[in-house]
């Protein structure tokens, strides 16, 4: 497997702080992500190895384990293990050869005449001496790396099911991405992580996504929430409102003395429910009363007129 340095992808030392790991990211995701680089294969691997160097190094756990390990980092516990396995072997067995024996390796008297069976051996030990044990010779298989991806759309891009198209590790991965995919949301994409190790699986790809709202309307799960302008005479008196919701238009009927911050509830005009097809979420429309400005003197008159009139009511 090739051996990538995290800290130089992010153009950092080991000395590097929490703060500057992910002003680092910031700066060089924004520099060499695909959507500002089309059809550039070496853009887009670049952006995948500043994923990957970020995921590791923002975490403090892993940051340690890679820094003593490098590229086997995920396998750091393994390794230990299978050490420590090695060392207590050798101190247990190491006067008069293996097992107490003169025969060497090949002998008549060397391991199967020692009172061990092959299993009684780690497959750290038998990968380093070929097999000896049993006649067997097997290799530590280890799970490939998992890959982590950021994906940016508008809030209009999610409103239906759509098929899009990323490319990791220079690899085109065509997703359906479902309707109601939500800011930070996370999901996993089984085998498209990195290679395994001696035949070991993949590991995964987990995406997130970064979703900018592009609309008028604040989005909470499935429900949109939008302020509306009324003129004080539809709210006194009543009438019809023509308001946009998320596809298309609709008529609202407005009570007579409708009071500022009325809220009324539209049913099924939110936002469509995370993989649930044809379901919805309901829009909040809530209005704010315009006072009307540049009066004319008549229209300060009729007011006037108005207002002694509920004095005297």
């Amino acid at each position: 497997m090739e051996f990538i340095d995290y800290y130089k992808v992010l153009e950092l030392d080991k000395n590097a702080t929490k703060s500057d790991i992910k002003k680092a990211y910031r700066k060089l995701a924004r520099k060499y992500h695909p959507d500002l680089n089309p059809n550039d294969t070496a853009a887009q691997k670049k952006f995948q190895q500043i994923n990957e160097a970020h995921e590791v190094l923002i975490d403090p756990e892993k940051r340690k384990k890679y820094d003593q390990y490098g590229k086997d980092w995920q396998h750091a516990e393994e390794f230990e293990k299978q050490r420590a396995q090695q060392q207590q072997y050798q101190r247990q067995y190491s006067g008069g050869g293996f097992g107490g024996r003169t025969g060497g390796f090949g002998g008549a008297e060397g391991f199967s005449g020692g009172g061990f069976e092959s299993g009684d051996f780690s497959e750290f030990f038998e990968s380093m001496f070929g097999g000896a044990a049993g006649g067997r010779q097997r290799t530590t298989r280890f799970r490939g790396q998992d890959y982590n991806a950021e994906l940016h759309l508008n809030l209009t891009d999610v409103y239906k099911t759509q098929k899009h198209t990323i490319t990791v590790d220079g690899k085109n991965i065509r997703l359906t991405i479902p309707a109601g995919v939500e800011d930070g949301q996370t999901i996993k994409i089984k085998g498209y992580g990195g290679e395994g190790v001696n035949g070991g699986p993949a590991g995964d790809l987990f995406i997130t996504f970064a979703i900018k709202n592009n609309t008028q309307f604040k989005r909470e799960a499935e429900n949109l929430y939008k302020d509306v302008d009324l003129d004080i005479f539809t709210a006194m008196l009543g009438g019809d409102l023509t308001v946009e919701t998320f596809n298309g238009k609709v008529k609202l009927s407005v009570k007579p003395e409708t009071q500022n911050d009325t809220t009324v509830k539209l049913k099924g005009k939110g936002f469509p429910v995370y993989k649930k097809e044809g379901q919805f979420g309901d829009l909040y429309i809530t209005y704010k009363i315009k006072t009307p400005t540049n009066l004319t003197a008549r229209e300060k008159e009729l007011i006037q007129e108005l207002k002694k009139l509920r004095s005297n009511g």
